[in-house]
């Protein structure tokens, strides 16, 4: 809550959304062991963009989609396995090997560390597979299992059932929006009140007072349907709450984490929301491309037609999350506008390729970003993936001098 100018503190303003506009949100999807390795890629601009047989899914979304090559991590060289090439895929961090466990706070919980406050849930992190806590060659495969880190020694709890992401989301407590503003602070400005002055404890005790006034109008303003402000466009569920469980099929299962990433989006309760589809080094089987054989991993070491069914697959829930966003009208913009879904595996392909790494975004931040484009870092100076991360921290107003192995943004971006 902002204060006023006060004699006895200093203070100053952060940014913040404009009263009326929807809110910026920030996506990411992880798809393990990369991809068939003449089959990712893009050429051309906005409509007439070209897509390789990978991306195929996301056509539709040509206009609102940045494809970005040449981007790597420096420190996931370093072990050339899969643990060491996922755990500190969204920050660049070194980590610790010999079962250790030290990565680095990634860069979607940073955002939600300064953007959280806003929403019941800070961050929502989902999963489709269960993380894995043994060792591979010195490194912890928990590093394979977690691509979102709160702190360097913390992985953020994965979400991997349905039912339970969903009751996350809506299970009946008192949320923060439902709460005074004034309720919410009055520790917090009790605190303060005692480190001013009395000029100022007079000051604070007016506005307080007339910022409670504000509240009961605004109260009463709602009531009557007076308000014009931005709200979400949804403030309950609109699909049924999944069944209890673990889900045996695993298109079942990213279709339900799908929607309660775009359910969670549309009615406000975050702006920050990580879904893992797989680990890296995955045991996933898919039965139902008749693609049984083999699981995920083994099939990842050869680009096959089976290979690239299974590519398309993962791209296809990346389409479907974006075509339900581009669905919802947020004023003159779409779910979709407001948001950025960056789409990104630890590798380029399964054979440890990761000098690097396949990134695309869909959706434009809120306006900031400008897609429709295929930006090519390869032979540059400036190519690392946590150059990317500044750059995206950026449109959330996060400014940062550095972050991981990077001390520069990406200027297209």
């Amino acid at each position: 809550m902002a204060l006023p100018w006060m004699e006895s503190i200093s203070a100053y303003a952060e940014g913040s959304t404009p009263s009326g506009e929807a809110p910026r949100r920030m996506g990411v999807l992880f798809a393990g062991n990369g991809f068939h390795s003449k089959e990712w890629w893009a050429e051309g601009r906005g409509s007439a963009m070209k897509l390789g047989k990978v991306l195929q899914p996301l056509e539709s979304h040509r206009e609102k989609l940045l494809f970005i090559r040449g981007l790597y991590n420096q420190e996931a060289l370093k072990g050339n396995i899969h643990s060491s090439m996922t755990g500190n895929l969204l920050s660049g961090a070194p980590l610790a090997p010999g079962g250790e466990i030290r990565s680095g706070t990634s860069f979607d919980q940073i955002i939600a560390q300064r953007q959280g406050r806003a929403t019941k849930v800070p961050s929502l992190v989902l999963g489709c597979e269960k993380a894995n806590p043994s060792v591979h060659k010195n490194y912890s495969m928990l590093y394979s299992s977690h691509i979102s880190w709160s702190s360097p020694t913390t992985p953020t709890p994965l979400e991997v059932y349905p039912a339970l992401a969903f009751d996350r989301l809506f299970k009946n407590k008192v949320q923060r929006g439902d709460r005074s503003v004034l309720d919410a602070v009055l520790e917090d400005a009790g605190d303060m009140r005692r480190r001013i002055s009395r000029s100022d404890q007079q000051k604070l005790d007016e506005y307080l007072n007339s910022v409670r006034e504000v509240e009961r109008r605004i109260d009463r303003a709602g009531r009557k349907g007076e308000l014009q402000g931005w709200r979400p466009t949804l403030t309950k569920p609109n699909i049924p709450r999944p069944a209890d469980g673990y889900p045996q099929d695993v298109a079942e299962h990213m279709r339900l984490m799908s929607d309660v990433m775009v359910l969670a989006f549309q009615t406000d309760t975050t702006r920050v929301c990580s879904l893992k589809l797989n680990n890296d080094h995955s045991s996933l089987r898919f039965p139902h491309l008749n693609v049984d054989y083999m699981i995920h991993h083994l099939l990842s070491h050869a680009d096959t037609e089976d290979w690239l069914k299974v590519n398309q697959f993962f791209v296809e829930q990346l389409a479907y999350i974006a075509t339900k966003l581009d669905a919802i009208e947020e004023g003159e913009r779409t779910a979709l506008d407001n948001t950025m879904l960056l789409f990104c595996s630890s590798m380029l392909t399964g054979s440890h390729d990761a000098t690097q790494l396949p990134v695309i975004i869909v959706g434009r931040g809120g306006g900031r970003l400008e897609t429709g484009r295929v930006l090519d870092y390869r032979g540059k100076d400036n190519r690392q993936m946590c150059s990317l991360f500044l750059s995206l921290m950026d449109k959330f107003d996060i400014r940062l001098p550095t972050f991981g192995d990077s001390q520069g943004r990406l200027a297209e971006v």
